[in-house]
């Protein structure tokens, strides 16, 4: 069967499929095998001290905003809906110095308070209007007698000034977001000499790898060039421009990416930082490499050179406590973690690991202790689904198998797997009191898995409610 109509049909199909991919933004793709999130202390610390003042300076409340860092290779920093900064592994090691990171995190704060996120659906309708009008006039001049061809070209052009018209639409939003991060690091008293750095790092990538042209027409970011030159005078013309970089943060900077280059990638750490290499960044990266390479000796002695620097460092204590634990050896770990605990201002990922440690001992007499401190970490930190999976052990233990159901179905929750999450939390309502606070929170766990299932699958129904 190729008649006209059908002929028309396919292409009309087409160009519709097309179009909706051409204006179709990456964020909005819903994709949940995204890259994960890495979670640190001492790594939100930094981000916490180095972000503060840009969040304050953008009229944002820094205990709402932050900044987040994902295990990602490409060198990219974006905002989703809400107040959350998300950088990527990649460019976090791509930053030369605290102040380059800086700049970045300007730039993303300048597209949360403008609510970019939310307004690119603007952009898209905007673009979506052109590309149905074109398909609507293709459909047209083929029912004329102009022919197929003739309608094609129609909608193809269409198609091309409808990715033109929403690439302009971001590039708009990029630019705004580069002057506003430039007005929050003058009102914070921050230089902007990381950010002009930061382009010209990106403007040489973009000749490195061939993606350089004359014109930003079809990309969805200025080119690097222009961004500096509309940038450049501001910049430099500010007070704080040849403000140097508070040492301290550098120092704490040049820790987290250290460490985080030993543990995302240990045969690169060791080369970067040989053993000649006796700075406090080049123990770090090799103690995390060897942990994480199987060899625990050398990790451990890593350990002791920086706790020899400093004996009291809770970071340090963590690390030696984290090797000695996933090392087999729990007892030995409990020490080092109960003073990172305390010198870390009760920091719950550090208590969680605490936690772990007094219930890998498998010494019931240890149990006690371990659901105090677990119990507290959740209360201040309820995204670590590795402490709710300890708790859910000690609850085991203690044969509260509703309790038990519960941490599981807040750490399937965390894990976003709304199946266990759902069948676990209805297990602990069957065993909780109606009305308590744990009732109410697994009510409440079972209330949102039932949506995300039925938003995953249109053909999900609620076990209970279908006919037997």
């Amino acid at each position: 069967m190729n008649s006209p109509l059908a002929r028309f049909a396919r292409l009309f199909m087409l160009a519709l499929m097309l179009s909706m991919a051409a204006v179709r933004p990456a964020l909005a793709q819903g994709d949940d095998s995204g890259p994960s999130e890495l979670r640190d202390t001492e790594t939100e610390l930094m981000f916490k001290q180095m972000a503060t003042p840009l969040m304050v300076a953008a009229g944002l409340d820094p205990n709402s905003a932050k900044v987040a860092l994902l295990n990602d290779p490409e060198i990219n920093a974006f905002v989703a809906t809400g107040q959350t900064v998300y950088v990527q592994s990649g460019l976090l090691e791509a930053c030369d110095n605290v102040n380059q990171l800086q700049g970045v995190v300007a730039h993303e704060l300048g597209h949360v308070v403008a609510g970019d996120a939310i307004r690119s659906g603007q952009g898209v309708k905007q673009a979506t209007g052109i590309e149905i009008l074109s398909l609507l006039l293709g459909a047209v001049a083929i029912a004329a007698g102009a022919g197929a061809d003739a309608g094609m070209g129609i909608m193809q052009a269409g198609q091309r000034a409808a990715l033109g018209e929403f690439l302009a639409f971001t590039r708009a939003q990029e630019a705004t977001a580069d002057a506003s991060g430039a007005r929050f690091l003058s009102k914070a008293g921050i230089s902007g000499k990381g950010m002009l750095q930061f382009f010209n790092k990106l403007q040489n990538e973009e000749y490195r790898y061939a993606i350089y042209s004359k014109d930003s027409f079809d990309r969805d970011h200025p080119l690097s060039s222009e961004r500096i030159e509309a940038l450049e005078q501001k910049l430099k013309s500010d007070p704080a421009y040849d403000k140097p970089i508070d040492p301290a943060l550098e120092a704490r900077f040049e820790r987290v990416k250290a460490k985080l280059l030993g543990y995302i990638d240990p045969k690169q750490a060791v080369i970067k930082y040989p053993e000649s290499n006796q700075s406090i960044p080049g123990h770090y990266a090799r103690a995390y490499a060897y942990h994480l390479g199987g060899y625990p000796e050398k990790a451990e002695s890593e350990a002791d050179a920086l706790l020899a620097r400093d004996p009291h460092d809770p970071f340090f204590l963590e690390l030696k406590g984290q090797i000695l634990l996933e090392g087999g050896k729990p007892k030995e770990a409990i020490a080092p973690l109960r003073e990172a605990v305390q010198r870390s201002n009760e920091a719950p990922m550090i208590a969680a690991m605490l936690g772990h440690a007094l219930v890998a001992t498998e010494d019931p007499k240890n149990f006690t202790e371990a659901k105090q401190i677990l119990k507290v970490a959740v209360s201040r930190d309820n995204e670590d689904p590795f402490a709710w999976y300890q708790l859910g052990i000690i609850y085991d233990h203690e044969g509260d198998d509703a309790r038990a159901a519960l941490a599981t179905a807040e750490r399937s929750n965390l894990e976003n797997n709304p199946k266990m999450a759902l069948a676990s939390a209805t297990m602990a309502m069957k065993g909780i009191p109606p009305g308590t606070p744990d009732y109410l929170r697994a009510q409440d766990i079972a209330m949102v898995s039932k949506a995300e299932l039925a938003k995953k699958d249109k053909k999900y129904k609620d076990p209970k409610d279908q006919i037997r």
